[in-house]
């Protein structure tokens, strides 16, 4: 990579959880603000990730407070009310997609969001899951044409001046005013979910952030990074402009055996299922879902048994949850940051997956966060 990134600041957040009770978000929202964190990001699910079947205490302790994994707030209103508290803290989801809401609607929620806040909010969005579109009867056609219309239609409608035409394959605008604006210096940032070709180059040509959420070396951040950076030259868009984010699902403890108590919850290695099959066939392992399994996207966690989670959490090996995690110590786990850094990176979106396993660890994965981010905002030592 060129060096012109490494004079750029390093940013840092977290996510937020949308089950209830509220008190939780709320909370988390003022950490972020008092740690002062850069953002802090929540999912738009109708089911969650985890499966309902397998939901018990002895999956994980957070089943005690959460009734049923799949009670999940609607990210826009939860926003909306934590605006407040956030302080200058960038709020926003990671990330929704065009399927089940029209983009229209989106530019509105969120030029609406950026009333509320002090920094611009995140419109994250992505290409759409299975779990989230098929339960309910949406339409899942062609999901990445879908979503290049819905982003040439967003990049008008959150800084309209005129009514806004549109007229393709999936969306039909017809003389539609959008009179609604954000504040000047709150316009709404587009963060796109991209991993594959098609997705990295739209990325260039239509975002204000790439938002990947899949673990990747910092030689796959690179490369990845540098399709989304030609793109936007083709595009004739500068580079420079587009924020290199990364979700980062972070393991923490204080020792190795700390960790390897982590790494035995059952909660924990069922987040090796999110990974694609070509994940696990790098360390010799074959997922348990199939050779075709592209992981999160194709997962259906509320059609799964417990026997099923079991058998398939059973076949989890921790070379598989290394390869798919970051998994250490604060100290390890920085220096792979800086690692990712050199490659590009510059706002990192971790989330402490300890915070499955107990209170005691959730609380330490969170100020582990706090740490790194202050660790990150000064100048790498290499």
């Amino acid at each position: 990579m060129s060096d012109s990134h490494d004079r750029k600041p390093f940013a840092v957040g977290t996510m937020i959880g949308v089950n209830p009770p509220l008190a939780q978000a709320r909370f988390l929202t003022r950490m972020a603000r008092l740690g002062k964190l850069d953002s802090l990001l929540a999912p738009d699910h109708l089911i969650s990730v985890f499966p309902r079947a397998a939901w018990d205490t002895d999956f994980t302790p957070q089943a005690k407070a959460i009734r049923s994994p799949d009670e999940q707030f609607d990210f826009a209103p939860l926003l909306a009310h934590l605006a407040s508290g956030a302080g200058r803290v960038q709020l926003g989801v990671g990330v929704t997609d065009p399927h089940r809401r029209h983009p229209v609607l989106l530019a509105q929620t969120f030029n609406t969001l950026a009333h509320m806040t002090k920094a611009p909010p995140i419109l994250g969005i992505g290409s759409g899951e299975h779990e989230n579109l098929d339960p309910y009867g949406f339409t899942w056609d062609h999901p990445v044409s879908r979503l290049e219309e819905a982003l040439q239609i967003l990049r008008t409608a959150l800084r309209a001046e005129d009514p806004i035409t549109f007229s393709g394959r999936y969306y039909r605008i017809d003389s539609a005013p959008m009179d609604l604006k954000p504040p000047p210096s709150r316009v709404p940032q587009i963060w796109i979910g991209a991993h594959g070709p098609r997705m990295l180059a739209l990325t260039g040509r239509y975002a204000d952030g790439w938002y990947p959420w899949e673990s990747q070396t910092p030689a796959e951040y690179e490369t990845r990074l540098r399709q989304v950076h030609a793109a936007a030259r083709t595009a004739g868009r500068d580079p420079a402009t587009i924020v290199p984010a990364q979700m980062i699902t972070m393991l923490t403890a204080r020792t190795p055996a700390g960790l390897h108590r982590i790494l035995r919850s059952p909660a924990v290695r069922y987040l090796a299922l999110f990974a694609p099959a070509t994940i696990w066939s790098r360390v010799g392992a074959k997922h348990p879902f199939g050779e075709a399994f592209r992981g999160l996207i194709d997962l259906m966690p509320h059609r799964l048994t417990k026997s099923e989670v079991r058998e398939a959490t059973a076949a989890v090996t921790d070379e598989v949850l290394h390869e798919w995690l970051l998994i250490g110590t604060p100290r390890e786990i920085l220096a792979r940051l800086h690692d990712l850094a050199d490659a590009g990176l510059r706002h990192a979106i971790i989330f402490p997956s300890s915070a499955l396993v107990s209170t005691a660890d959730a609380a330490y994965g969170y100020g582990t966060v706090l740490w790194l981010a202050n660790q990150l905002r000064r100048p790498c030592p290499h």
